[in-house]
């Protein structure tokens, strides 16, 4: 019988305000307001609480791996420095988010109000998280926001009695479970590290943590291959319950095709980019997000498998509306780009004399980096707010993103009915481009697996959260599909921005220096 020691959680205490009245902005350097008495009070509960906590039972399966090793002797939580984790109130990132509210009321048959409780709790999720793994790490086993179960945020701990007092004063408590699990989210993640090591592979993208499943997953195909005489002992070494699987399933299908366009300066993403191939075919994809190289350089983000391939031996251009007034935009840059997912990217320069068309005014007074907001007709959930630009503010790391967050993204593709000047990206008929959300459903293969409909031609278009503005990922490759989309369960997976500019400036030992761009292109130089 295993005895844990008594569990000293500091400083976790939540200020929520889902349903409050009064807007409370998040942290990074924002003004803060004062907390309630009440919020104060419960601040100063979960600062000196102590809990005694029952071993736990395993909550996952071993595979490959067993149990930790028990602890002996008296273990307590490193104390942090305390504060309340500030969240807006739900009707502030409801009015903010009119699709993901549509999304919820029409997958999971909900009122509007329900709705943006569920996403006032998406939004205290990532800084919760955050919040866990710094002072709770000898309980913390991760979490991850469950949907079909009514909207619940469910938090792994090896201590449950211990996180059960961390989270007690949120708001939201009904909605809050706490469960069992075998490891702590330190745990799996140092040994994903000490399996990448062994394997030289890289933690993160090779070697990936599954909070929901609470194991690790070693991804074969890529850098690790499915019979290398290593792997076997190095899951075993690990001391926690691991699986191994194919990096991409066979069922995948790319996007890659000719989408339709979106001309207005500035450049935004989910516009139409155009590629001819070297057999005289023209295929294309979508542009996903602005980016930075060294000081100052304008880059685009698009899929890989746009320009890299079998048909792709030559430098590839790209356009716009290639059969006219065919607009030029980018040029690949080979040392640039992947077409191994989810290393399906490509960071292109502008071509010669193309970067003045889709940069704002000289002399503009705001330069936000945009991804176009695209109501259509065929999709009623943005009807109500209509077409606009969403600012991008940053990005989501890859590690930080859960399963059942609802999620944006938009595409461009598009095949043009009779008449129509543009070339067939093989979405079918009845497709129509926009902007549609949905549910993360998992992470496998180390990208973001989405439930939202997608169509050749989408391929690299931007995954981005509706109400915060983090961009997430970019379109690789999913579920086959033509035409209209009929099948609520369709699923599509993206390359996370946080794999690609990892990977990218890991290749160049940092000297590239790229970064996701928080301010779009202007005439001249992008500024820092």
């Amino acid at each position: 019988m295993r005895t844990r020691g008594r569990v000293i959680v500091a400083g976790l205490a939540i200020v929520g305000l889902i349903g409050a009245a009064v807007a409370v902005t998040t942290g990074d350097g924002a003004e803060s307001p004062s907390t309630t008495a009440a919020a104060a009070a419960a601040e100063e509960r979960l600062g000196s609480a102590t809990t005694g906590g029952a071993s736990a039972t395993p909550g996952a399966t071993a595979s490959g791996g067993v149990a930790p090793a028990p602890q002996t002797e008296r273990k307590t939580e490193p104390k942090a420095a305390s504060g309340p984790v500030r969240v807006r109130p739900a009707q502030v990132i409801a009015q903010a988010a009119p699709a993901s509210v549509a999304y919820l009321r029409d997958r999971y048959r909900i009122s509007a109000t329900e709705a943006a409780r569920r996403l006032a709790l998406q939004e205290l999720s990532a800084p919760l998280a955050a919040r866990l793994t710094e002072q709770a790490p000898r309980s913390y086993g991760g979490m991850w926001l469950d949907q079909q179960a009514g909207g619940v945020l469910t938090v792994g701990a090896t201590d449950v009695a211990a996180v059960q007092a961390a989270v007690a004063e949120l708001t939201d408590p009904a909605h809050v479970r706490v469960v069992a699990v075998r490891h702590t989210l330190s745990q799996l993640t140092e040994a994903a590290a000490a399996i990448a090591g062994t394997l030289d592979a890289s933690p993160g993208s090779d070697v990936v943590v599954d909070q929901q499943a609470n194991e690790i997953v070693v991804l074969t195909g890529d850098q690790i291959a499915a019979d290398d005489p290593r792997l076997a002992e190095a899951r075993r070494a690990a001391g926690v319950s691991t699986r191994a699987q194919a990096r991409t399933p066979e069922t995948r299908v790319q996007k890659a095709c000719d989408p339709r366009y979106c001309p207005q300066a500035p450049m935004r993403g989910g516009i139409r980019l155009d590629v001819p191939r070297d057999d005289g075919t023209v295929g294309g994809c979508t542009t996903g997000f602005n980016l930075i190289v060294g000081a100052r350089d304008a880059y685009v983000l698009t899929a890989g498998h746009c320009v890299v391939g079998g048909r792709h031996q030559q430098v590839d251009r790209t356009w716009h509306q290639f059969l006219g007034p065919k607009v030029p935009v980018t040029v690949e840059k080979p040392t640039l780009a992947e077409n191994a997912y989810p290393y399906d990217y490509a960071i292109m320069p502008y071509q010669a004399g193309a970067l003045p068309r889709w940069t704002y005014p000289r002399g503009a007074t705001s330069t936000p980096s945009l991804v176009n907001y695209w109501c259509v007709a065929d999709n009623p959930r943005c009807s109500t707010s209509g077409s606009r630009d969403v600012r991008i503010t940053g990005y989501v790391p890859w590690s930080a993103i859960q399963t059942g967050w609802v999620v944006c993204a938009t595409g461009s593709a598009y095949t043009p009915k009779a008449g129509e000047q543009y070339v067939d990206s093989g979405a079918g008929a009845g497709y129509v481009p926009g902007t549609r959300c949905g549910e993360i459903t998992g992470k496998s293969s180390g990208g973001i697996d989405v439930r939202i409909c997608a169509r050749p031609g989408d391929s690299g278009g931007p995954l981005f959260g509706e109400a915060d503005g983090k961009a997430l990922g970019i379109l690789s490759s999913g579920d086959p599909g033509q035409g209209a989309c009929t099948n609520p369960n369709e699923h599509n997976s993206y390359a996370p921005v946080s794999t690609i500019l990892e990977r990218v400036n890991a290749r160049s030992d940092g000297r590239l220096r790229i970064r996701l761009a928080t301010s779009g292109p202007v005439a001249g130089p992008v500024a820092r």
